[in-house]
């Protein structure tokens, strides 16, 4: 019988190529996407690689109640879920004086309390078959924090301190919580995706310079994203492992980054961030 994947986001980015991956590589794929006339590119691909048979498309906005209820009767029909993959959100940016509480909020029903819903959902499923795996979506984003992009950054940490209690709670029940933390990767998430609150976008505001500083910043690092097949690929591993490991980051320059920052006393650190944005 074929393990079924759940990958919430499918029809774009790290979720697109990771429904592919899994369907090339025998794995009954759960596609779920808020608008499903987005996931025409995924199985077009998918007819291209001979796998469309092993991706079922399913309507899913993880914000919504009354969609998520349909997903828990659609799931339950199945009977079984191998592994879910919480890939859904969104990086929203601007600078804290000028974002509505309502963006952040927003921000966090998506990246955040949608991962609970969808978690949640699958959880009974689980525990009674007795074995699991739920793989999170973070980002370095979720390790430090980067001015100008405190909404997206503030969903990932959150996001990753409970990972960290849902992994201590699941052991019982052999489901195993993964955290995938990826660096930079050519993904729509840092442009169409990207939504930067209005008023940091007009040169009337006083962080106007600062926030071109930080386009002009990602503009010029864009040069060495990687290619988020290798983030796909990395979500195949991790499925396959018997006791996958909590953490798991991937991306140039991102061990180095992520121990810089631990060993680092923060003046320094601060010193080094303000540095690159400048040059």
């Amino acid at each position: 019988m074929k393990k079924v994947v759940v990958i919430t986001g499918a029809n774009s980015g790290f979720g697109l190529l990771a429904a592919l991956e899994f369907a090339s590589e025998g794995y009954q794929v759960i596609a779920a996407m808020r608008n499903l006339k987005k996931g025409s590119s995924l199985m077009e691909e998918a007819k291209i690689r001979a796998v469309d048979s092993y991706i079922a498309l399913f309507p899913l906005d993880v914000t919504c109640k009354d969609s998520v209820e349909n997903f828990h009767h659609y799931i339950d029909k199945i009977g079984k879920i191998d592994i879910l993959i919480n890939n859904a959100g969104y990086a929203g940016a601007g600078f804290v004086e000028e974002i509505p509480i309502e963006e952040y909020k927003n921000q966090l029903e998506t990246n955040y309390f949608g991962t609970i819903a969808i978690t949640q959902t699958v959880l009974p499923l689980m525990r009674k078959q007795g074995y699991g795996k739920i793989i999170m979506m973070s980002s370095i984003s979720g390790k430090i924090g980067f001015p100008g992009l405190s909404p997206y950054v503030s969903s990932k940490f959150a996001l990753e301190g409970w990972s960290e209690s849902l992994r201590l709670e699941l052991f019982p029940f052999s489901i195993y919580v993964s955290i995938v933390e990826p660096g930079s990767y050519h993904t729509n998430i840092w442009s169409t995706g990207k939504m930067i609150t209005k008023k940091s976008r007009l040169e009337t505001s006083p962080y106007f310079l600062y926030m071109k500083k930080l386009e002009a910043y990602l503009e010029k690092s864009s040069k060495k994203y990687g290619d988020p097949i290798n983030v796909a690929k990395k979500l195949v591993h991790i499925a396959r492992k018997r006791k996958p490991a909590l953490r798991y980051t991937i991306g140039q320059g991102v061990k180095p980054t992520l121990i810089l920052k631990t060993l680092l006393p923060w003046k320094w650190w601060e010193k080094i961030v303000l540095f690159l944005l400048k040059k």
